[in-house]
């Protein structure tokens, strides 16, 4: 038992010393081997080969053929705006026929609705050698099958282990940094040491999720003093972005491991945390967020006015709240490439230890960030306009779709008064358009 204990503590040490050694220190310091460009070479080959096996086996007259959607949903739907299809209604009396219109948006809604399908994973058009697909696999040959067991064998054995490693390297430097910053006098020279210690430890954290990630137009980088807003499709958004920069964050406090690292980053960086209590009083939010920006020697607040975690196809409504602060508004879109692994939460299905298993077993996390000119609130511009055009903006540069409905939509049903005022507008478009007599 002693030989035993004694090669596994051997063991041990040489696996961290290793990944100490050739992933820790070289992102501590910003640089890289190339170790991580190797891997993502090989993987990127892996799959292009896998797709091309696929393919010929679509080719093959089985009765098991793998089949692609024409297209990405189940409904091919009429983008002609509702007004002018009830334009298209009888002109002088209401007729039993007119109602088919709604009759058929209805079982469309009911089908396939354009929200709800925001909240579920996005679907690929080739496999990725990963238990997700959007189409049904089939036996395809034995050397696909091999590399997919092969690929199981990487992920699970290797990299899970590796990356729990880095992660928990990471994590527990975040805790003792920020905690030995935080005992240092307000000065400039502990806000520098505090933007080291985050700083390093996002690097560290980047890579415990193999993390590919290209970030474009830097001169637009935020500044001090402002407001980072930034789609949402995952936790490790913020991450993504630390990565690149310092910000100090917005959100509630929370138990347990969490709460360990928000005391501790609280000490040693501004960030902005409120009690359970104190999230529901808008106007408190509103009054400690403006107190943060008016002070330009603060880093900038990062802020995802979604408000919980979308697709990485969409982007939802921005809750206007973030648009009363005042102050300069940086827009950041994030697009993540689903071929790798699949960033989105789906917080209503999986708890975050589930999430954070599939993420840490996926190939890689690969991603764009897009950093925006600046923008301000125009004169006479309400904060829901300013809202809108800051959300316009980053759909457009990420290649995201626009939609203007409430992303709480998640877990809440929609209101009665909602309804009410849909229902009104269908009944103007119909009595303007003389269906009704």
């Amino acid at each position: 038992m002693e030989d035993v204990g004694s090669v596994a503590v051997r063991v041990g040490a040489v696996w961290l010393a290793l990944v100490l050694a050739l992933i820790v220190v070289p992102s501590a310091l910003g640089v890289s081997l190339g170790i991580s460009e190797a891997y993502m070479w090989v993987l990127v080959k892996t799959l292009e080969w896998a797709t091309i096996r696929i393919e010929k086996g679509v080719k093959k007259p089985q009765p098991q053929m793998l089949k692609t959607p024409t297209a990405n949903g189940i409904i091919e739907r009429d983008e002609t705006p509702m007004e002018k299809e009830i334009a298209r209604l009888h002109q002088v009396d209401f007729e039993f026929s007119d109602i088919f219109y709604f009759c058929r948006k209805g079982f469309e809604a009911i089908v396939e609705d354009e929200v709800t399908q925001r909240f579920s994973s996005e679907e690929l058009v080739s496999w990725n050698l990963l238990t997700r697909t959007n189409v049904n696999f089939h036996y395809i040959s034995l050397r696909l099958t091999v590399v997919w067991v092969i690929g199981v064998i990487v992920r699970y054995c290797f990299l899970l282990p590796l990356r729990f490693t880095l992660a928990a390297i990471g994590i527990t430097s975040m805790i003792v940094g920020t905690t030995i910053v935080g005992q240092l006098p307000n000065s400039s020279v502990k806000n520098y040491l505090s933007e080291v210690v985050h700083l390093t430890c996002s690097r560290i954290l980047v890579r415990a999720l193999s993390g590919t990630i290209h970030y474009h137009n830097k001169e637009n980088k935020p500044q001090k003093g402002g407001i980072c807003v930034a789609n949402h499709t995952s936790p490790i958004d913020a991450v993504i972005l630390t990565n690149d920069g310092c910000y100090a964050m917005v959100g509630q406090v929370h138990g347990g491991l969490m709460g360990v690292i928000q005391r501790a980053t609280v000490k040693a960086c501004p960030h902005v945390w409120f009690e359970r209590s104190e999230i529901k009083d808008r106007h408190l939010v509103t009054k400690r967020l403006r107190e943060h920006v008016v002070d330009k020697s603060k880093l900038p607040i990062l802020i995802f006015p979604e408000g919980t975690c979308i697709n990485n196809t969409s982007v939802m409504m921005f809750k206007k709240g973030s648009f009363e602060i005042g102050g300069t508004i940086y827009p950041v879109a994030i697009k993540y490439d689903p071929q790798f692994g699949d960033a989105f939460w789906n917080s209503s299905k999986y708890n975050i230890v589930s999430y954070l298993l599939r993420i840490m077993t996926s190939w890689a996390i690969v991603c764009d960030v897009w950093y925006m000119p600046p923008m301000v609130r125009k004169e006479g511009e309400d904060a829901v306009q300013f809202a809108n055009r800051v959300r316009s903006v980053i759909a457009l540069q990420g290649g995201l779709t626009e939609l203007p409905w409430d992303g709480g939509l998640k877990r809440a049903k929609v209101k009665d008064t909602f309804k009410e005022e849909q229902q009104k507008n269908y009944s103007k478009m119909l009595v303007r358009n003389g269906s009704i007599g």
